[in-house]
């Protein structure tokens, strides 16, 4: 051991060792004690370090202006305080706290910079010998003296050096995300203010190409007047021309009947002539052959003098009141939904494809793709008559409003009248070009309707047994075809998405009806006639206001088509057939929808009863269901 007298400097040797020579590891401390077993301590030279030397990091000032053209001058006067303030911030000198501050002792500083520097072997090493000494009476703790202020002012200057470097750090990973954030955030503006330039751009364009739009439809409206204008004096005179040759046929047609009449009375007057000196030759027996001519000779001659005193019919003009105008059956029973499936009636080898109930008798009639139509008694379902005579499948049936008649149209292009009482064709009409989608009879007798997929309908009258008009101005197939009742108007579904109002009388269409976006399949009127009810091959099915030819309501059933619509007598229960093979009732009321599924594939026709009690339905599979 070191002698121990001096002992201040030799605290102050050891402090000086501790801090310019450094204090070695805490492993070598304890070899050096366990070796030696005591510290030696030596006298040495702290040689201070110039400032001049250290190397500071310079700290880039980049200048992150506002670009020119964008500051303004609340921003500018912000940027130039904020300035302002780091300049004084960076200018302020360190000053050291004048407060009075006690010395430390040497044994505590030593102490607390081995504690500090995690030496614990070598804090205990020394606390142990420094205590042992003490007690001993070799140094004395008022001779220990204390640290002078330099170094623990060193000790605090490089404790706030290291602070100082750790904010720094932190301040220039900081400033890099910040530098990153601001490239990022000018990218991002560069691209919007580009995109809204051309924006803008597209605007313009947009706005040049409109006002040119409007001027060349502004120096399009008066062609388009005109052209409406001579649109409008094309159809009178089409229409006065039509007239004039629907009467120079007239004249022609009387008297190429006149002529034939004629010829027929000058003929039947030859054989007279010629006859009267020839008794052997009326008295000869008469042959089969000739028997055969001389019937079918007077069945012309017959024919021909019908033909010759038969006149075109006249419409109607002193119409009778509709007697279902004033029919409220809704006011006096409830509408009826609970339907359920009574019977089944095989009728038809394939599809049904109409229904048709009679007037005034508990009977239906069927018609069906086999060719044949069939009346079916009710309620037993037996078959009272087959009509035969079509070439094709049945597409539609109505009865005449006596119900001794039947009118039936074919996809063999013609529509046939046949008399219930015998079940013969007593007359058909040929004039269509292709097959014929629907009929209906006028509430006079006198007229029947047709409507074709040669796009036209044709109005025929029954007594002189010709067309009386042709309806053209569907552009596609016309697929239905019905009378107001007890008027002179037509109605007809196309299958260009449109529904016609028709004037008999002219053959002229009155008014067109647009809001199916699928073709028209079926239309038909309520029983009162204030109503239109349409369904299109989308399963949507329409109401209109006839009295305003405005849509009411669309109710979307689909997607399966829609074949056919009904009233009840009542005319708040509308029925449709559906594709799915479901029946759909409507309460026009409430607006809900019932349903009644029998049918085991496509329903193509549906029909109420006149009470309303009962309901018919005609599918694919040849049978005819009834729900009561």
């Amino acid at each position: 051991m070191a002698a121990q007298q001096g002992m201040p400097s030799s605290a102050l040797r050891v402090l000086e060792e501790a801090l310019g020579m450094g204090l070695t590891a805490a492993g070598d401390t304890a070899e050096a004690v366990a070796a030696e077993g005591a510290y030696y301590l030596e006298q040495v030279t702290i040689t201070e370090a110039s400032e001049d030397d250290y190397e500071y990091e310079e700290i880039p000032d980049d200048n992150y202006s506002i670009p020119e053209g964008e500051e303004d001058l609340a921003k500018a006067i912000h940027m130039v305080q904020e300035q302002a303030t780091d300049a004084q911030i960076l200018e302020q000198k360190t000053i050291l706290s004048s407060k009075y501050t006690v010395p430390e002792a040497i044994e505590d500083f030593l102490c607390n910079f081995l504690i500090k520097m995690g030496m614990t072997r070598t804090l205990d090493c020394f606390q142990s010998e420094w205590y042992e000494l003490i007690q001993k009476g070799v140094t004395e703790l008022r001779d220990g003296g204390n640290v002078p202020d330099v170094y623990t002012q060193n000790m605090l200057l490089e404790n706030e050096n290291k602070i100082l470097k750790k904010d720094l750090k932190h301040y220039k990973q900081a400033a890099d995300k910040a530098r990153e954030d601001l490239l990022k955030t000018q990218k991002e503006r560069d691209f919007h203010r580009m995109h809204h330039k051309r924006i803008l751009q597209e605007k313009n364009k947009l706005i040049n190409d409109l006002k040119g739009l409007k001027l060349h439809y502004a120096s399009y409206e008066p062609t388009i007047r005109i052209l409406h204008e001579k649109h409008h004096a094309l159809l009178k005179q089409k229409m006065l021309t039509s007239l004039e040759r629907d009467r120079a046929v007239e004249q022609i047609s009387g008297l190429k009947e006149t002529l034939k009449h004629m010829e027929i009375g000058h003929s039947l007057h030859a054989p007279e002539i010629r006859v009267v000196p020839n008794y052997g030759k009326e008295n000869a027996p008469e042959g089969p052959t000739q028997k055969g001519l001389r019937e079918a000779r007077e069945q012309s001659r017959c024919k021909t003098k019908m033909k010759v005193d038969t006149k075109d019919s006249e419409f109607p003009t002193d119409m009778q009141p509709n007697p279902n105008l004033y029919l409220c059956k809704e006011n006096i029973c409830p509408a009826k939904f609970d339907y359920k499936l009574n019977n089944i009636f095989r009728i038809h080898e394939l599809p049904v494809s109409c229904i048709v109930t009679h007037p005034h008798k508990d009977i239906l009639v069927s018609c069906g793709e086999d060719h044949v139509w069939k009346v079916v008694g009710l309620p037993e379902g037996t078959v009272l008559l087959t009509g035969l005579g079509h070439t094709d499948w049945l597409s539609d049936g109505c009865f005449h409003p006596s119900g001794n008649k039947l009118a039936t149209s074919s996809g063999d292009t013609t529509v046939k009248l046949w008399d219930l009482s015998k079940g013969n064709c007593i007359l058909t009409f040929k004039g269509h070009t292709h097959a014929v989608w629907s009929c209906t009879w006028h509430s006079c007798g006198d007229f029947v309707a047709s409507s074709s997929l040669d796009t036209t309908s044709k109005i025929w009258d029954v007594n002189s047994e010709r067309c009386r008009y042709t309806l053209y101005g569907h552009t596609d197939s016309v697929n239905s075809i019905e009378f107001f009742p007890c008027s002179n108007t037509l109605l007809t579904g196309s299958a260009d998405k449109s529904l016609s109002v028709w004037d008999a009388r002219t053959g002229k269409c009155e008014q067109s009806l647009y809001g199916h976006m699928h073709s028209i399949n079926d239309a038909t009127f309520t029983p009162r006639g204030h109503m239109i009810a349409s369904c299109d091959a989308c399963g949507v099915t329409k109401l209109w206001d006839f009295r305003k030819l405005l849509p009411i309501v669309s109710i979307d059933v689909g997607p399966s088509p829609g074949n056919e619509v009904n009233f009840d007598s009542s005319g708040r229960v509308l029925a449709q057939a559906s594709g799915n093979g479901v029946i759909h009732l409507l309460d026009l009321k409430s607006g809900q929808i019932h349903k009644l599924m029998g049918h085991e594939s496509e329903a193509h026709t549906v029909v109420f009863s006149h009470d309303g009690e009962t309901l018919f339905s005609g599918g694919s599979d040849g049978t005819v269901q009834t729900w009561s």
